[in-house]
C-alpha cells in the first residue's frame, strides 16, 4: 500500500498557487526505493563580476532611477550550519513596479537602466551580499486592480535543489493583503527584510535577510 503524505495548502485568490498546488495528498517514496538513490554530486556555481549589483545594467553605466539599497544575510541550515558556496539568483521589478521581461502587461514606466537581474555567491560561512533598487509595488492583476507590495526574489541553489522565496519590505501597505503573506500568517515576519543603517554613504537603506533552509523557523519558500 502506498504511504501518503500531507496536503499543500492552496494560497488563496492566488492563481498561480491554485494550478501548481497539487490536489491531492503526496506519496512518499518507499524506503526501498529511497535507499537505491545514487547520490548526487554538488554541483559548483559561479557569477560573473558585477553580477552582485543590480543598481546599474553595467560598471559604466548610469545608476537606475530610484532608492539604491543594500541587502546583506546569509544562507544557513536549522542547525546553523553554513550553505556555503551557494547561487543566489535574483531579480525585482524597478523603481516604478515595472518587470522587465515581456509578460509584464501593467503599462507601468519602464527604467532603460535597469536589467532587474543579479547574481551572487555565498561565502565559506555562508553570507552573502547585493545592491538593488528598492522595487516599486507590482500591479499582478491588472484586471482586477490588484497589487502586491514590493518585494525581491531570491532563489537559491545548492546542491540537488534549487528553492525560491521572497524578501519583503517592512511597513508596505500591501503586505496584509498579499496572497503569499495571508499564506504565511506568523511566518511572514521571517520574510521580512530587517532594516539597519548603510555604512556606505552612497547608498540610502539597508536591509537583513537570513534564509534558514529546513526546519520548523524555515523561511518561506515558494
Amino acid at each position: 500500500m502506498t504511504r501518503q503524505g500531507r496536503l499543500l495548502e492552496i494560497g488563496p485568490t492566488d492563481n498561480t498557487s491554485d494550478q501548481r498546488t497539487p490536489r491531492q495528498l503526496l506519496r512518499l517514496i518507499p524506503e526501498e526505493a529511497r535507499a537505491s538513490f545514487i547520490p548526487v554530486v554538488p554541483a559548483r556555481y559561479a557569477s560573473n563580476p558585477h553580477e552582485w549589483d543590480m543598481t546599474r545594467v553595467a560598471p559604466d553605466r548610469p545608476r537606475a532611477d530610484g532608492v539604491p539599497i543594500e541587502v546583506t544575510g546569509s544562507v544557513k541550515t536549522q542547525s546553523g550550519a553554513p550553505v556555503r558556496h551557494a547561487l543566489l539568483e535574483v531579480w525585482s521589478a524597478n523603481h516604478y513596479g515595472r518587470y522587465r521581461h515581456v509578460e509584464d502587461m501593467s503599462g507601468l514606466q519602464l527604467d532603460k537602466n535597469h536589467l532587474g537581474l543579479g547574481r551572487v555567491l555565498t561565502d565559506e560561512d555562508g553570507n552573502y551580499r547585493f545592491l538593488a533598487i528598492s522595487p516599486g509595488a507590482y500591479l499582478a492583476r491588472p484586471d482586477i486592480g490588484r497589487w502586491r507590495p514590493k518585494h525581491i526574489h531570491i532563489s537559491v541553489s545548492g546542491g540537488a535543489s534549487r528553492l525560491i522565496t521572497q524578501m519583503y519590505f517592512p511597513d508596505e501597505p500591501n503586505n496584509q493583503s498579499d496572497p503569499m503573506a495571508i499564506l504565511m500568517g506568523d511566518a511572514f515576519e521571517r520574510n521580512i527584510g530587517k532594516p539597519f543603517e548603510p555604512a556606505n554613504n552612497d547608498l540610502d537603506e539597508a536591509y537583513r535577510f537570513d534564509i534558514v533552509v529546513g526546519g520548523r523557523n524555515a523561511t518561506y519558500f515558494e
